[in-house]
């Protein structure tokens, strides 16, 4: 299968797991890796599988990868996976109000490639958010304006700040792996 992995990044915590993806999709595959701002939606057709990542921007995927799915031509004969990183806390975290913050702040990238692939027709095969850490600008927004009870922050952000970690790498091959057998038992 040919594959392309691409992906838009401002702290790196989603260009780690973009090449954690492309590392797993090269072992028996034909991959590429690219900036999303290296890639023209009119030749994506040479690709069987494209995964597509994103930082996670006002709680859902940044601009320039909503502007690069929404300029894919209608009914691609691609598969899509879909990924992205937050500096949230995942649903099923140890703070009390994890699911709440997640739904909030970050649940919106699922919906967005979800809509994105179901108005364009395009088959999207799996989606995959991690936690990662955030710069020190959202830091401070997070703790101002989401976060403000200190010891809540303090859990928070001692938890927030070793991600992407080895498990979410290790998470990040096994959805690689994943989408791919599933395309490869499509065909």
């Amino acid at each position: 299968m040919k594959i392309l992995v691409t992906y838009f990044s401002l702290t790196h915590n989603t260009e780690l797991i973009a090449n954690t993806i492309f590392e797993q999709a090269s072992l028996n595959d034909n991959a590429e890796i690219k900036k999303i701002k290296d890639v023209a939606p009119s030749e994506l057709n040479i690709y069987d599988i494209i995964f597509v990542g994103s930082a996670c921007h006002d709680s859902d995927l940044a601009r320039p990868v909503k502007n690069f799915l929404e300029s894919i031509p209608d009914n691609p004969s691609f598969k899509l996976a879909g990924f992205y990183c937050h500096s949230t806390m995942k649903r099923n975290d140890p703070l009390p109000r994890s699911e709440e913050l997640f739904d909030k702040w970050a649940a919106k990238g699922i919906k967005t490639f979800k809509h994105i692939s179901d108005s364009k027709g395009i088959d999207l095969i799996g989606i995959f958010n991690c936690v990662g850490a955030p710069s020190p600008e959202i830091q401070v927004f997070i703790k101002n304006e989401i976060i403000t009870d200190e010891n809540e922050w303090d859990t928070y952000f001692d938890q927030v700040m070793e991600h992407p970690n080895s498990k979410d790498l290790d998470d990040a091959r096994i959805f690689a792996e994943k989408v791919l057998n599933k395309a490869r038992s499509s065909n």
